[in-house]
């Protein structure tokens, strides 16, 4: 058997080099390069085998760890999941910062590797620098707290458990139902170990992205319960999206008639002027889909889990004999709701039920019913987006603004704030790829590392990330790698001077506000006095970044185009008007109040609470 010696890191680089996936025909790199942060815990391991191997694993240099793993994560979200990045870090804070994005790229099932670096395994001094003692768990380290929010997680203390341990992490990553974060902790002396590895280690592998088929009896099942309906809605997820789905979708809504609304990751399932379009659904939904949610007999789920937001809460799918079909890839989300469950990729399930009920076709009726809202609702769009054009514009002008500059394939980012509420219910989807908000772990932070990682997965396309002044006073760091590496994106800096969503929230729940506002204490110690003198387009600009400021919708135009057409990464940044309000909710979302208080807009803001609690139900 022909061997080759190496560290331990140099195998695994060599190892993930070639590494890749096959899915319909197309074959892509698995691990397109490695972020990475150097501390004494990686750099002699790691980093050398990097240093060695650049051109075959391409190297990013990270300024925070969990903006390295959003970067992965908005990287492999563009890749159609069938291509990531690896992280890398030292132990300690460097492994521990990862913990959010694992959260993230779990929680949302993207694929991303993690390579902290960890404790001694032979121990020469213990407790070694960053190592936490735990008296009862002599093998625990601060690594451990990524096996929670990890899909796979091992730690190498011998060289030769790093073969079986790669290769089960490549699984993973690559399996549609299973992936998510993979963490291998990487002891710092175990990395630099020298070890006979076989030659057939390195051979190149290419695993296959099954796409799963229904059971035949299963997809008779919910074809009966599709036909027997007289007021059916689809709701697609992000599993839409995953399977590359979205013409299938498209045929079989205009086959049978079945309007489509979409949770946040479904988004551009449709193009948002399709006839069986509705748009958003649940708390941030569109008045078009929640009404007929309400009134569906029969909700049929592709891809989607049902958070919170989509269900209202459970209170958005009202009719009293609702039913279930739910197409997962996943079995634990197929079973949710009670539903008929149909186990199988979602485009494979699709064209299976498409061929089954070719002859079925809802009531033109409803079908004139749905399409009557939502034109409704694009007038409301209209209405909302376009403002009155004096003075700062208010956020959906801001939307507005930039839905006249996009091209159909640009790329719009986000995360949290006010902003996916607006972006939901406004945004104009026109293409598959162009929304890409984050909303199943809805982590402020996540948006320019996420516009970074897009932009290396889809150089042609343009990609905007919509930050406001909250997210980008908690994570902007990563301006300095779009900078350093010459990575256009467009930055849309929107000041509204603290925490917008949670503000308005707060003032809902009884809570007045309280501590979300960017302001110098009043008299009485409440952030009521001016707001802060933070300069924000200033703080980009020390950054490297180049960056133009607006003050009107007019002004905003045309910084957008300017920094669409720039080739340099560019910030717009404008401040709102916040007494340009949002649009209310359509539907409910349970945010517990204070059952007893003494202040009366806490006690008015529980009775709405109970309420609504009481139209919420459980469905079994």
């Amino acid at each position: 058997m022909t061997t080759r010696r190496l560290t331990v890191a140099q195998a695994l680089v060599r190892f993930l080099s070639n590494q890749y996936t096959e899915r319909d025909g197309r074959t892509r790199r698995l691990i397109g390069g490695c972020w990475g942060i150097f501390g004494h815990g990686n750099v002699a391991g790691v980093g050398q085998a990097l240093l060695e191997t650049d051109q075959d694993m391409p190297y990013l240099q990270g300024r925070n760890e969990q903006a390295m793993v959003h970067a992965a994560v908005g990287y492999a979200r563009q890749s159609d999941r069938l291509s990531t990045y690896a992280c890398t870090t030292s132990i300690g804070p460097g492994a521990t910062n990862l913990v959010t994005g694992a959260a993230l790229a779990t929680i949302n099932h993207y694929p991303v590797l993690l390579l902290p670096g960890d404790v001694f395994a032979t121990r020469p001094a213990d407790p070694v620098l960053q190592q936490l003692e735990n008296p009862r768990d002599r093998d625990v380290s601060v690594n451990d707290s990524l096996r929670p929010v990890s899909r796979y997680f091992d730690r190498i203390w011998r060289p030769e458990a790093l073969m079986p341990s790669a290769l089960e992490a490549v699984r993973v990553l690559t399996d549609p139902v299973e992936t998510g974060a993979v963490t291998l902790a990487l002891p710092q002396d175990v990395q630099v170990e020298a070890f006979d590895w076989p030659e057939e280690f390195f051979a190149e592998r290419i695993w296959r992205v099954h796409r799963p088929g229904p059971d035949p009896r299963s997809v008779e099942a919910a074809a009966a319960r599709i036909r027997s309906a007289r007021r059916p809605l689809i709701v697609a997820g992000g599993g839409v999206h995953h399977s590359g789905a979205e013409s299938t979708l498209r045929s079989f809504a205009e086959s049978t008639g079945i309007p489509v609304s979409e949770t946040q990751a479904g988004r551009g399932s449709l193009r948002y002027d399709h006839e069986c379009e509705l748009g958003s659904i649940g708390h941030t939904g569109t008045s078009a889909s929640d009404d007929i949610a309400r009134r569906a007999d029969l909700v049929i789920g592709v891809g989607t889990r049902y958070s919170d937001f989509t269900t209202a809460s459970r209170t958005v799918f009202a009719h009293p004999e609702v039913g279930f079909v739910n197409v997962n890839i996943t079995s634990t989300d197929a079973h949710k709701q009670a539903a008929t469950p149909v186990i199988g990729d979602a485009r494979t399930t699709l064209e299976a039920l498409g061929t089954v009920l070719d002859d079925h076709r809802v009531d033109e009726e409803y079908v004139r019913e749905y399409r009557n809202g939502a034109e409704r609702w694009a007038r409301v769009v209209d209405r909302v987006t376009r403002g009155d054009g004096g003075g700062r514009p208010g956020q959906a002008e801001v939307l507005g603004a930039l839905d006249d500059v996009v091209a159909d394939t640009d790329v719009v980012v986000n995360a949290a704030g006010s902003m996916p509420e607006d972006l939901n219910k406004l945004w104009r989807c026109r293409e598959r790829k162009q929304y890409h908000v984050e909303y199943g772990y809805s982590c402020m932070g996540y948006e320019i590392p996420a516009a970074i990682g897009a932009r290396l997965a889809d150089p042609d396309r343009e990609v905007f990330a919509l930050v406001g002044d909250g997210t980008y006073l908690m994570l902007n760091t990563e301006l300095v790698t779009a900078v350093q590496e010459g990575i256009k994106i467009n930055l849309v800096l929107v000041d509204n001077h603290g925490y917008a969503s949670i503000g308005g929230l707060s003032e809902k729940v009884g809570g007045e506000r309280f501590g979300t506002a960017y302001r110098y204490r009043d008299d009485d110690g409440a952030f009521t006095g001016s707001p802060l003198p933070v300069d924000l387009a200033a703080n980009a600009a020390s950054l490297g970044m180049e960056v133009l400021r607006v003050e009107t919708v007019e002004q905003l135009r045309d910084a957008l185009r300017a920094s669409r057409d720039s080739t340099r990464p560019t910030a717009v940044y404008v401040a709102t008007d916040p007494s340009k309000t949002q649009l209310p909710p359509e539907a409910w979302w349970d945010v517990p109040v204070a059952e007893v208080s003494e202040r009366a807009t806490t006690q008015s803001a529980r009775k709405t609470y109970d309420d609504n609690k009481n139209a919420q139900r459980r469905h079994l």
